[in-house]
């Protein structure tokens, strides 16, 4: 069965970077389009960024030019770098394999203080 297990997030403060993993087993994951999606406290689940099993971005507004997301079809691994974190970006980060964040791991949270 689908498995995803995210890692790396933590405390940070205002202006500084993360880089969370997503560990992916059960399925091909080097023919899958992958998202990370975000959910910060007493909010709806928010879309961050995907991944084309090729390598093609994209990000919501909110984080372009500061997130970066990668994958390595070889460990089935898919990566978030996040620099210049602001406090908006306080959440639970999940990784997931659809484009509503339906099928995602049990996530991992990402507190940034000022």
């Amino acid at each position: 069965q689908v498995q995803l297990v995210e890692s790396g997030g933590g405390l940070v403060q205002v202006g500084g970077s993360l880089r969370l993993s997503c560990a992916a087993s059960g399925f091909a994951f080097n023919k899958k389009r992958m998202y990370w999606f975000r959910q910060a406290l007493g909010k709806g689940l928010e879309y961050v960024s995907g991944i084309s099993s090729g390598g093609s971005t994209n990000y919501v507004d909110s984080v372009k030019g500061r997130f970066t997301v990668s994958r390595d079809n070889t460990k089935s691994t898919l990566s978030l770098q996040m620099t210049n974190l602001k406090s908006e970006d306080t959440a639970v980060y999940f990784c997931a394999t659809d484009d509503r964040g339906d099928v995602r791991g049990q996530g991992t949270q990402v507190t940034v203080s000022s």
